[in-house]
């Protein structure tokens, strides 16, 4: 292929020329007839040459156009049950499984499923003017296979996941009447990506049938440019333009190739113009330096700068048009760091796993998902990571368009590496979704999908990350989102930095440690000699969002909702479904902020992605969001509240600990993390503590400095005696840098408290026993604090009790600890006057939480409040407690479910409690409304 180029400084008249417009696309939206081949029968009975008799819209999926089947016990479904085959067996689901009232608690339950093939058939007509056109058939969001036929011709078989199927029917169509018959199969067969890939599974978008997004017929010159990639280089200031040209006109053909790049924006500002001539037989490729100038616009997610680059293929044939919309970035690895243009970015993360619940799959329209990206902005993200699937076009536009990263996965949650066409089928479907997407800037990294498995998964991703990286090296390769670590990969996406992983239980970092803000993963980022971005961190659950429920008003329904909602109110607790879910919402705000803060203290670690920052509501019920599967709020944290420990700049305290008396000191490191778009410049940093009322207790100011970007830059240290704080309270300490603050709460207790009048009056025990049950027979106040292990293992001695919120969900991990969600209570109490609290947990709750038992009212009254509740298991929805109290017999017991006797030297919070208990069952205030036999009080324990 020969060619020249020419620039040309003058107005490029060429491409806005008038040429007479002809008709150049067909749009097939609209009425198709369908049928159902549940026997797949059709291929062989030839459907493609009969009428088919029933009818449907496309774009769509047979369960928006009502097409399917109904669910049943024995729906065969596309995901893995694990421990959620319970509830086929489980007696407190029968109710369930019974016809007519099918709901399944593992995900959201589509109204119609179906699994194979399904035709879909309209009949077109064709102009004269596309006789002897380059003619396509554009399918976008096809699930899953497509096999297409003209009339009666077949023209072949497409199965990308994550790309549009097109289909040159050149060939195929000439002027006049003709049918299109599409035959959609989803089902898995020999290509298997895995049944729990977000590509395909039940767990999220549904295994659906059908097509989704555009579908058109398009003509153009039979001569014209097909994979064009666009490579910016940022310090040459130069754009290289690849691109192919085909040629099916029969003969050789000269033509020119013709460039001219304008910026999106108000000043659509036009560049040079530039032009290739070029000869080509059947088909060819060309390679065009394009100069952006002195002074290009540079991408990034301050300034996400778009330009427009148009190309114009001439031939005697006719013309072909392309634009594409590209960026000015580099996006590149710098030591253990990613670098955009040079500048050092740190990744915060999110998750989206084709969770759509109105329609079953991902969204191909632009606004919306503008829409849930300024809404992750909102909450401090600039990252996210699509797992296991590839979102359309749409999602790639709208990053752009705003400025987040993406990392893309090719459709897989997979068994690898063994031979198996799943192999060969992996490396397509990548090279489809870079082909498709990878001019778009915002497409920054990439991985095979998600934890990869088999025998030889290590050195099938070796190769895998090494033919990529040579194909193009726009965007940064690793092995898979988890695993392994390999030589050749660009950054490593793993679980480690972490406060809470799976099977840890209770001996996570914040289950197993005391409240404290030092740690950090420093030890495993300077091991590992590339950038480490955190993989799946946080988990956190909240209680069910019922009120949600009304939102469902498309193809998934939830009915998992409906069962936690039907067990609640079966156990007498409907009337606190809004307060569990605000009091357990506090405790995973708290759980995500200390996970974010661990990863943004440590020094040169690259990044971490969220799991999640809106529910997910599959693989057992994950409702692991501060937003729900809308990305709306749930009403306990707000954006700018997220944003104070998740943003681009966060000030940031090491602290030993959280709990103090006051014959101590307040010690603590003061830093900043700063990934902003410039360094930060004249800062005076101060801080301030100060309590509840935000009365001041004590404030100051740290040396003005210039904040460099990155993270660990310290500001200084804070000392304070806290000899002046003569009550139990708690005190906020808030750091502002700038237009940043962040806050931290403290609590501060008396190394000596007042004595408690009636002191002698009260007896406080540890074993309800025959000398206890006779002092209250007798008219005593008695205080009973148990061991851990006393309580019998049906009354709630088998629930885990931990300090944080449910990893997960307790149904997807067979039931990892812990399986509580934190406390509600009325913070008024009389009972914890001396103990200031919320009405849900904070860290003054640790140690109550880390030595305890769960007690369970359920064959008790439902009239008995306790004091303080334990928020069950939504699975559960138990009547759980942590303190209440009763009458025995003439006299008044308090049950605690704390061990407040126990190492009280080394337990400052439990000392304190215990006085505050104390000193409630001495006084009046202490007069509990609901009497109990003795003999019940002792069926909660084991001895």
């Amino acid at each position: 292929m020969k060619f020249k180029v020419l620039i040309l400084p003058i107005l490029f008249l060429v491409f806005c020329s008038c040429e007479k417009e002809q008709t150049k696309e067909i749009d097939l939206s609209g009425e198709w007839q369908f049928q159902i081949d549940s026997l797949d029968q059709g291929i062989t009975g030839q459907w493609y040459a009969k009428n088919l008799f029933d009818n449907v819209q496309l774009p769509g999926s047979m369960a928006e156009n009502g097409k399917g089947n109904d669910i049943t016990v024995d729906t065969h479904w596309t995901g893995s049950m694990w421990n959620d085959s319970l509830w086929y067996k489980d007696p407190k689901y029968a109710k369930y499984r019974e016809p007519g009232n099918v709901k399944v608690s593992f995900w959201l339950s589509p109204e119609k499923v179906y699994y194979g093939p399904a035709w879909y058939q309209k009949k077109v007509s064709i102009p004269e003017s596309w006789k002897k056109q380059h003619i396509n058939l554009y399918l976008e969001r096809a699930h899953w296979e497509t096999t297409v036929w003209i009339d009666e011709q077949k023209v072949g078989v497409q199965n990308s996941l994550g790309t549009p199927h097109d289909y040159n029917l050149s060939d195929y169509l000439t002027p006049g009447e003709h049918t299109i018959t599409i035959r959609v199969d989803n089902r898995v067969k020999d290509i298997d990506p895995g049944v729990d890939a977000h590509s395909i599974s039940d767990n999220t978008q549904t295994n659906w049938n059908g097509i989704v997004g555009d579908i058109k017929l398009t003509a153009s010159s039979p001569i014209i440019f097909q994979n064009i990639k666009l490579y910016p280089n940022v310090t040459d200031k130069m754009v290289t333009v690849k691109g192919q040209v085909s040629n099916s006109s029969g003969s050789s053909q000269k033509c020119k190739i013709l460039l001219q790049v304008r910026e999106v924006g108000h000043t659509k500002k036009e560049l040079q113009k530039v032009i290739k001539e070029i000869e080509i037989d059947a088909e060819g490729q060309f390679e065009i330096e394009y100069a952006m100038g002195d002074s290009p616009l540079l991408w990034d997610e301050f300034n996400p700068n778009l330009y427009n680059m148009q190309l114009r293929l001439e031939s005697e044939q006719g013309i072909d048009q392309k634009e594409v919309t590209f960026g000015m970035r580099d996006f590149e690895v710098d030591g253990k760091h990613f670098a955009i243009n040079g500048r050092p970015v740190f990744l915060r993360g999110t998750l989206e796993c084709s969770i759509f619940p109105l329609t079953g799959y991902p969204p191909t329209n632009v606004e919306e998902w503008k829409r849930i990206l300024k809404t992750i902005q909102n909450y401090g993200l600039n990252h996210m990571r699509f797992h296991s699937y590839c979102p359309p076009e749409a999602a790639f536009q709208a990053a752009d368009e705003l400025g987040v990263y993406i990392q893309v996965e090719a459709s897989a949650w997979a068994n690898i590496g063994d031979g198996k066409p799943i192999d060969q089928w992996i490396y397509k479907e990548a090279e489809a979704i870079i082909n498709s997407y990878g001019n778009h800037p915002s497409f920054v990294m990439m991985a095979y999908g998600n934890e990869p498995s088999g025998e030889n998964h290590e050195k099938y991703l070796e190769k895998f990350v090494e033919y990529f990286k040579k194909l193009d090296n726009r965007r940064l390769y690793t092995s898979g989102a988890g695993w392994p670590l390999l030589d050749n990969l660009d950054y490593y996406n793993h679980k480690g930095p972490r406060i809470q992983g799976w099977a840890q239980e209770l001996n996570s970092i914040i289950n197993a440690e005391p409240p404290q803000t030092e740690f950090d993963y420093d030890k495993l980022i300077q091991e590992t000699p590339m950038p480490y971005v955190s993989h799946e961190m946080g988990q956190w659950c909240a209680y069910p969002n019922f009120k949600e429920m009304s939102k469902y008003t498309g193809v998934l329904k939830p009915k998992n909702f409906e069962i936690f909602k039907e067990t609640l109110e079966d156990n007498h607790l409907g009337h606190l479904a809004d307060s569990l879910l605000l009091a357990s919402g506090k405790l995973q705000v708290l759980c995500y902020k200390a996970d974010i803060e661990a990863a943004l203290r440590t020094k040169d670690m690259a990044g971490f992605q969220l799991l999640d920052l809106h529910d997910f509501p599959g693989q057992g019920t994950a409702l692991v969001g501060v937003l729900d599967a809308f990305w709306d709020e749930k009403g306990y944290v707000t954006a700018d509240e997220f944003r104070e420990f998740n943003s681009e700049t966060v000030p940031l305290a090491r602290l030993a600990k959280r709990i103090f008396m006051n014959n101590e000191t307040l010690k603590a490191v003061v830093e900043v993390a700063h990934y902003g778009e410039r360094p930060l410049n004249d800062i005076i940093p101060t801080w301030e503590l100060s309590d509840k009322n935000g009365v001041s207790y004590a404030k100051g100011e740290f040396p003005k400095t210039n904040i460099p970007m990155g993270n660990g830059y310290r500001l200084g240290e804070i000392s304070v005696d806290l000899n002046t704080s003569e009550k139990a309270q708690k005190l906020v300490l808030t750091v502002v840098v700038g237009k940043h603050e962040n806050s931290w709460d403290l609590w501060v207790y008396p190394s000596q408290n007042e004595p408690i009048v009636k002191a002698n009056q009260i007896m406080v025990v540890q074993k309800f026993d025959t000398r206890t049950i006779n002092y209250l027979k007798n008219g005593g106040n008695v205080l009973l604090n148990i061991t851990k292990g006393d309580i019998a293992p049906k009354k709630g001695g088998d629930i885990g009790v931990g300090f944080s919120s449910i990893f997960w969900n307790t149904s997807w991990t067979n039931g990892q600890k812990p399986h509580t969600l934190g406390i509600l209570t009325n913070p008024k109490h009389p009972a914890l006057a001396e103990f200031p609290t919320e009405y849900h947990s904070n860290w003054q709750w640790w140690d109550a939480m880390t030595h305890s038992n769960a007690m369970v009212l359920d064959d008790f009254t439902p009239d008995l409040k306790p004091i303080v509740r334990i928020v069950d298991d939504w699975f559960e929805n138990r009547r759980t407690a942590l303190l209440f109290e009763v009458k025995v017999g003439k006299g008044k017991l308090l049950i605690s479910g704390i061990d407040l006797h126990t190492d009280l030297e080394r337990r400052p919070e439990a000392r304190q409690l215990l006085y505050s208990l104390k000193k409630y069952i001495s006084s009046d205030k202490f007069n509990p409304e609901i009497k109990m036999d003795s003999d019940d009080i002792k069926s909660l324990f084991t001895y």
